[in-house]
């Protein structure tokens, strides 16, 4: 088992940034794809942004390239989700989730965090 817990979500107004992080333990030698998805009120659950543990590859939604980068540190087993340039439409909880397989969605990922809230306010 893998468990997630992520940190770093909060209130921020439009145009500011926040940098969400996700700490994983346990069996995490399994981990390949590690990565944030997020859901707004009345939606359903959406790919944000991936990593793959070893080749660093990344990917990303086309709503928030060039304003959220997705990264690493191996050593402490944990992502990051830098966020710039937030907009209302932002507004979600975003789970951290960790897949044993090389894949961006949501069914295939293995284990999920429980999610911190993002709020952009206009």
């Amino acid at each position: 088992q893998v468990q997630l817990v992520e940190s770093g979500g909060g209130l921020v107004q439009a145009g500011g940034s926040l940098r969400l992080s996700c700490a994983a333990s346990g069996r995490t030698f399994s981990i390949i794809t590690m990565g944030w998805f997020r859901q707004a009120p009345g939606k359903e659950r959406e790919f944000v942004a991936t990593i793959r543990w070893s080749s660093g590859s990344t990917y990303y939604t086309d709503s928030v390239k060039g304003r959220f980068t997705i990264s690493k540190d191996n050593a402490k087993n944990t992502v990051f989700l830098q966020m710039n340039s937030l907009n209302p439409e932002d507004t979600a909880v975003y789970f951290c989730a960790a897949s044993r397989g090389f894949t961006n969605s949501a069914s295939g990922m293995n284990y999920w965090g429980k999610g911190t809230l993002v709020t952009v306010s206009s």
